[in-house]
């Protein structure tokens, strides 16, 4: 074990936004994105909303449609990070956890289908880990949008009765996942935004509304710490281990697993040429997959 002094190193930005409809969550994360700087890239999941705000600056549009699978947001980042973006905005992350084809929505399926709800989540709780663990490891920028609604919580009171308290706004998101990023902004439906959570300590006990310059002041804070060598690519061994796992998979979903896991290391270590190798590996296998179970 080897102990260190603690030190900054540069950063990507994780930030959420949380706000009910019409508070203005896509707005603001694109000023935030053009404060950052670079080219932007929008998941749009909110029926084409990002595309009404093209007079703030150039930026790019994925749209997704329903059923919003974990995996077409992976996808879509995906094509973004292979592209050079600088900034994704993920619009909205609540579309994977509450809405048609999101994980709630899988896990009631899969629950009705055993009849067993708690084992349902053996399934949906890795897709859960891996969007997490795509966003955290994301070589570009990263603000994802949450719809938020009121949260209320069951009490008894002095004589054992049972009472609903209010509770204030909650983002429509997996429990927890607001802790998953470095700022975590909530806006009301004046549009003001105040900060749940700032590692940053740039946005403590203020009531603002969001404009470019926070986005300026959340690039230079990013670019303040010391720079962080880039991790060589993948060993030539470890490229090729991936891939004869691939090719000796049996099914589907077994190639899916270990592709994800493969390509997952390759993003890890900015290293193109073997993720491109290893996609095409696994589009081969694929097809043949397929033309055996057809």
């Amino acid at each position: 074990m080897e102990i260190r002094k603690a030190q900054r190193k540069k950063a990507k930005l994780r930030l959420g936004i949380a706000a009910p409809s019409g508070a203005g969550k896509t707005y603001s994360a694109l000023l935030l994105a053009f404060g950052i700087g670079g080219k932007v890239g929008v998941i749009d999941t909110e029926h084409g909303s990002a595309d009404l705000y093209e007079d703030l600056g150039e930026y790019d549009i994925i749209n997704i449609e329903a059923p919003y699978t974990i995996q077409k947001y992976r996808d879509a980042l995906t094509a973004f990070e292979n592209a050079g973006y600088s900034v994704v905005i993920m619009d909205s992350l609540s579309h994977a956890w509450a809405g048609d084809g999101g994980l709630l929505d899988k896990q009631g399926k899969i629950a009705d289908r055993s009849g067993n709800g708690y084992a349902a989540w053996r399934t949906v709780t890795p897709e859960h880990n891996g969007l997490v663990e795509a966003i955290l490891t994301s070589p570009c920028h990263i603000i994802a949008t949450m719809r938020s609604k009121q949260e209320y919580v069951q009490e008894k009171d002095e004589k054992g009765k049972t009472t609903i308290r209010k509770v204030g706004m909650a983002p429509v998101q997996r429990e927890g996942m607001e802790y998953e990023f470095t700022v975590m902004l909530d806006i009301d439906m004046s549009h003001v935004a105040s900060s749940s959570k700032d590692r940053t300590r740039l946005f403590d006990g203020q009531l603002f509304k969001i404009e470019r310059k926070h986005g300026e002041l959340l690039r230079e804070w990013l670019e303040s710490g010391v720079e962080v060598k880039k991790p060589e690519g993948m060993s030539t061994t470890e490229l090729l281990d991936w891939q004869a796992a691939m090719e000796g998979c049996s099914t589907l979903e077994e190639l899916k697993d270990i592709y994800g896991n493969a390509a997952l290391s390759a993003r890890n270590l900015n290293d193109k040429l073997s993720y491109d190798a290893l996609t095409a590996t696994k589009n081969t296998r694929k097809q043949a997959l397929e033309q055996v179970t057809a």
